[in-house]
């Protein structure tokens, strides 16, 4: 049996319209959906896009962090750093099982210098110029950066470096399928072509698409957006909304939605691709995220460390089995990334490395034994992390830091957007979670291993180039 794995990065579980949207067009992935899981409680163990991408690859928490600065690197965060020596990627432990492997991929903070995410691909191909990679390089700033600040908001001299990288990146577009995510999706599904064939196989799909900027192509942005708009196009805009006016905010969403829009169209070229290679009804597709992002909810944008609510830590994730096996299923009980591993090495009856500690979560959809995989979870992002139940979510900061928030609460049930901090009508609610919080940072050692040590291994696929 085949894996295709598809990530969608700051994909928002509730812009697909199989999450209960009305007015999103996300055809393919809802018919994924109707014809496999959908899973309403799938979080991020780690967060952002470099600590999500471990807990991933490896099956392993991430959290609590520790700090490892790369030289060349400027994102300052714990967690962010690569893949230890001692992990065993799902890569390499299905190399080792005479697996086919193949990652693509845009995601171009994975493929920093020092970065190791390739470990256990005997084929990969990383598509240049997201954000500010250094593809085109140009000694003249681009000069329509202004076209693309909105109008409240001042250019300083980072953010103009950053934008004119962008633009010359993007400059040689001509239409949709030259966009990221179609680049992606497009590399993917010549490599299933190519080696479709030679079964079994896995590959790992990376689309850094929907993430900032939010640049959607012509046709999608105007499935959202007036088509005689004339203002400003803010498509990497700052943190708050009070930055814009409202219909250059509109605007941003309008730029986000047609994102999303844009990777489902791109979505259905490979599920097509499947289907022409008869490869469809020998393959488990999965579809998810790392994390969602805020649009507009308590005056914010983006994801953020001190944002650990569900628009942000929330991630869609849909499992198609061959055959449409259990088409339609909703599971709603808590799924982290770390289960995703084993998972699926447990549906093509695999075992798992001991250095993995998700769960096998299968349970939960053939519901042919009682299983609760987590009653609570925790997700840790920067110096912040959330403690989540059912009916709770705490914020609180983790370690110290900087100009931090105090912790907040939110009640799920009566407020499931999480929009109102009620910390100060339930303390003892507040006190109790972050009581389980210190108990998983003081009990849980999780982020001791090597960077970069040389060492013998009997894994072909941990040392490419040398062993193979």
């Amino acid at each position: 049996m085949n894996i295709l794995v598809i990530c969608a990065d700051t994909f928002r579980a509730d812009y697909l319209g199989c999450y209960d949207n009305s007015w999103i067009k996300t055809p393919h992935i809802d018919k994924l959906a109707g014809e496999g899981i959908r899973f309403d409680e799938f979080y991020g163990e780690a967060l952002p896009t470099i600590p999500a991408r471990r807990v991933l690859y490896t099956g392993r928490k991430a959290f609590p962090f520790s700090y490892h600065q790369q030289k060349g690197d400027m994102v300052q965060l714990p967690g962010w750093h690569p893949i230890y020596d001692e992990d065993i990627t799902l890569a390499e432990h299905l190399s080792d099982l005479g697996y086919t492997t193949g990652l693509v991929s845009d995601l171009y903070h994975m493929m920093k210098p020092g970065k190791n995410f390739h470990r256990g691909f005997h084929s990969w191909e990383w598509i240049r110029g997201q954000e500010a990679d250094p593809f085109i390089p140009t000694s003249k700033p681009n000069q329509n950066v202004s076209k693309y600040i909105g109008s409240k908001v001042d250019i300083n001299p980072g953010k103009h470096r950053l934008m004119s990288q962008y633009l010359n990146n993007r400059s040689w577009w001509k239409d949709e399928s030259d966009h990221f995510a179609g680049q992606v999706m497009q590399s993917a599904a010549n490599w299933i072509t190519r080696y479709g064939s030679k079964k079994p196989w896995m590959l790992w799909v990376e689309s850094f698409d929907p993430h900032e900027p939010w640049d959607a192509p012509k046709e999608f942005l105007e499935l959202y957006s007036s088509t005689d708009y004339q203002g400003k196009e803010p498509i990497w805009p700052s943190g708050l909304v009070d930055n814009y006016t409202k219909d250059e905010f509109n605007r941003i969403k309008a730029h986000y939605a047609g994102e999303c829009s844009h990777v489902d169209r791109w979505v259905g070229h490979i599920v097509e691709t499947l289907q022409s290679q008869h490869l469809l009804n020998d393959t488990i597709v999965v579809f998810m995220s790392d994390h969602g992002c805020i649009m507009g909810e308590q005056g914010q944008i983006h994801k953020g460390q001190d944002r650990l609510r569900i628009q942000a830590t929330r991630c869609p994730l849909i499992i198609r089995m061959p055959e449409a096996q259990y088409a339609g299923t909703v599971v709603d009980g808590f799924v982290q990334h770390q289960d995703i591993m084993p998972t699926l090495l447990g549906l093509i009856e695999q075992h798992v490395p001991k250095r993995c500690n998700g769960q096998n979560f299968w349970p939960l959809v053939t519901k042919k034994e009682p299983i609760n995989l987590h009653d609570i979870i925790v997700s840790g992002f920067g110096w912040y992390a959330s403690v989540r139940t059912a009916g709770w979510n705490y914020q609180a900061p983790w370690t110290e830091a900087d100009n931090q928030r105090p912790p907040e609460l939110y009640n799920r049930k009566k407020d499931p957007d999480e929009l109102i901090n009620v910390i100060e009508d339930y303390s003892s609610i507040a006190k109790d979670l972050q009581a389980h919080l210190d108990k998983v940072i003081r009990t849980t050692h999780l982020t001791e291993g090597q960077l970069g040590q040389i060492s013998e291994t009997d894994t072909p696929a941990a040392v490419p180039g040398v062993k193979w």
